[in-house]
């Protein structure tokens, strides 16, 4: 198991990971080109509502989490 000095440094990094994605995305999101819509991404417009699911984000963003992952394994 984890000591909690260990358990405190994972849980600093996890948060420091987070916010360095937070800003990132803030930066992105002001760039008038860039969308993080991707091939596979489902889009569904009707009358009244508008439906998104980023299936082909979330594809991408496992993918690179799994090769991530195996690296530090």
């Amino acid at each position: 198991m984890f000591s909690a000095n260990a358990m405190a440094k994972i849980l600093i990094i996890t948060g420091v990971i987070i916010v360095i994605t937070g800003i990132i995305f803030l930066v992105l999101d002001k760039l008038p080109s860039f969308s993080f819509r991707v091939p596979l991404d489902i889009l569904i417009k009707r009358k009244g509502y508008i439906f998104y699911f980023p299936l082909g984000l979330c594809i991408l963003i496992s993918i690179i989490l799994t090769i991530i992952f195996h690296i530090l394994r």
